[in-house]
């Protein structure tokens, strides 16, 4: 399940805090999760991430959340189903969080469909539809939004300092295995030399 993602950084200021973060994508099944990771080096004020993909039904409906590091596992802060009052842009079903007081730290954003929610309180906990069959996007019929939504979502952070696209764990097995086959081929023209 490879997710193709865009990365655009919009600069402001100079000033710390002064970036959005913008990505976009897609997602190919109803149980798919997107995660974006991003770092505080000190306390901030107004830290805020959210979605604009809704666009009034041309999309899935998203529900996000925010997960601060936890030893070795992500806690949760906070998940939003629907809150269109965040940024310019959103529409009734986006969502996204508004933090007034973060500390210094590595969180999570992540974004699923509705009504993939988290578990628990640890990301480890997993989500609503992980023990689900993969259902792919279009032929879904979605909780409160029917059929044939698209799959394309664009979330935003700002008040953050950097921002990490977290690949799933299959990107990482692919990953492994076509460097394995590198190996395999350099080995094999090391052998017939």
């Amino acid at each position: 399940m490879m997710k193709k993602l865009t990365l655009a950084i919009l600069l402001v200021s100079s000033a710390s805090h002064a970036a959005v973060f913008d990505f976009s994508g897609s997602i190919n099944f109803h149980k798919d999760v997107v995660k974006l990771g991003f770092t505080l080096n000190q306390t901030n004020t107004d830290v805020k991430v959210w979605t604009d993909s809704f666009r009034n039904g041309v999309n899935f409906d998203p529900i996000t959340a925010v997960w601060q590091k936890s030893g070795q596992d992500w806690k949760l802060l906070e998940q939003n189903d629907d809150d269109g009052s965040i940024a310019a842009g959103q529409t009734r079903y986006d969502s996204g969080l508004k933090f007034t007081s973060l500390g210094a730290g590595e969180y999570l954003f992540t974004i699923a469909t509705y009504n993939n929610s988290a578990v628990g309180p640890l990301l480890s906990n997993g989500f609503v539809f992980d023990g689900q069959a993969p259902i792919r996007l279009e032929d879904w019929n979605q909780p409160a939004n029917g059929l044939n939504r698209g799959k394309e979502w664009s979330v935003h952070l700002s008040g953050v300092d950097t921002v990490t696209p977290v690949p799933e764990p299959e990107t990482y097995a692919l990953m492994g295995m076509g460097l394995l086959g590198l190996l395999g081929a350099a080995r094999r023209r090391k052998a017939a030399a």
